[in-house]
């Protein structure tokens, strides 16, 4: 038998997956380490999919989309822009991953290097793999509020460097970018003739401030990449989207044809009635994940375990480093000792090695006592500082 490939086998494992295989094997479990909307789709959504199901959108669509979901996206987009977007410069896919997926391998040649954040999500490495290019990390720490460093990032830059991926909101850190950051790193790209993937799929979930999409500040270098997953509770469906140039989308759509050939009907046309329909789902949403990032920071912060407070997304960082151990083995021994499952923090990049990721997508009682139990662990293990230790003395 001829061998399998070396390239997929090199791809990385999920440390997200890795524990969630872990906790199914066990009882009482408070998990905390998936990064799913723990509400239902709305109910006009999943109406208008039936609906149109039994009218007949069952068959396959073009390669980039529908007529209707993509001039939803792009008036969707036009005010989010301040400027008109074109049908033209959509292109829906099956999940933004796919769109992201599309786009890498629209832009990049083999060897190419692409910057990616550090902490950030694990997937863009194997995207980027899977092109044979090259993923090289640009810090993103702590005590700068996770924010990108502008020299941080241009001192990656090397003649084989194509683009540049930022994630606003962040996914793990729920840092939300200032409109200075965002300029500046539009800056960046343009002064190195680079690509800007924006990946703003939490644009919705923003706990104060705005949202400043970097598309905003240029219209021919930003890919702008999102989707209905986590603004309508829609990760099943599978409909994201690419907004960029017609002639890049035009390319992407060949590559969709070659890997999903379409993005799903019947989706399609539940994203489009997520769009166009009323939004009042969204803001519920928001709210109650704000309440449960309140609900963290109240345990959290005292005791010192909560480096940054989210502005956005729905997650946050929990900082066991002072316990001095790797952070795939806290996750395996934080749900071994107090039935919690959190994501390891080396999962998303050397930054975050000693620290674990936990979701805010489930019932509030779930989420303070496993907070309360993180704690436990913590105080056990050495992780606590001083004055952390004294407030969960109280």
């Amino acid at each position: 038998m001829k061998p399998r490939s070396t390239l997929a086998q090199g791809l990385p494992r999920s440390g997200i997956r890795e524990v969630m295989d872990l906790a199914r094997q066990m009882d009482d479990v408070i998990v905390l380490v998936v990064g799913e909307p723990s509400f239902t789709t709305p109910a006009h959504i999943i109406d208008a999919a039936a609906q149109a199901a039994h009218a007949g959108t069952t068959k396959y669509t073009p390669n980039s989309g529908l007529p209707g979901i993509r001039s939803a996206v792009a008036e969707r987009y036009s005010k989010k822009f301040g400027r008109p977007v074109t049908p033209a410069e959509v292109l829906v896919t099956a999940g933004a991953v796919n769109a992201l997926a599309a786009i890498v391998a629209g832009i990049a040649e083999e060897g190419d290097e692409i910057l990616i954040p550090d902490p950030g999500w694990p997937n863009y490495v194997s995207m980027i793999g899977l092109a044979r290019t090259v993923a090289v990390r640009y810090p993103l720490r702590p005590e700068d509020g996770y924010l990108p460093d502008i020299a941080d990032i241009e001192a990656r830059i090397t003649p084989r460097t194509k683009a540049i991926i930022i994630n606003n909101p962040s996914n793990p850190t729920g840092a939300v970018f200032p409109e200075e950051t965002v300029r500046d790193l539009v800056a960046l790209a343009k002064k190195h003739d680079l690509w800007l993937i924006a990946d703003e799929i939490y644009e919705d979930l923003i706990f104060a401030g705005e949202h400043f999409p970097a598309a905003r500040f240029d219209a021919e270098r930003v890919i702008t990449i999102s989707g209905v997953s986590k603004s309508y509770a829609m990760t099943g469906w599978r409909i994201g989207w690419a907004i960029t140039n017609p002639e890049l989308v035009a390319l992407c759509g060949k590559i969709q044809e070659a890997l999903v050939s379409c993005p799903a009907s019947v989706s399609q046309a539940a994203a489009e009635a997520a769009l166009r329909g009323p939004q009042d789902a969204v803001e519920e949403m928001r709210a109650a994940y704000q309440r449960r990032r309140d609900l963290v920071r109240e345990i959290m912060e005292p005791v010192g375990l909560l480096p940054t407070i989210p502005q956005g997304a729905f997650y946050a960082m929990i900082d066991l480093r002072g316990a001095g151990i790797a952070s795939r083995d806290l996750s395996r021994m934080l749900l071994e000792e107090e039935r919690v499952a959190a994501a390891p923090g080396s999962t998303f990049g050397d930054v975050a090695e000693g620290m674990v990721r936990i979701s805010l997508a489930t019932a509030d009682d779930d989420l303070a006592e496993g907070c309360r139990r993180i704690i436990n662990f913590a105080e056990r293990h050495g992780a606590l500082p001083v004055a952390g230790m004294a407030a969960a003395q109280v």
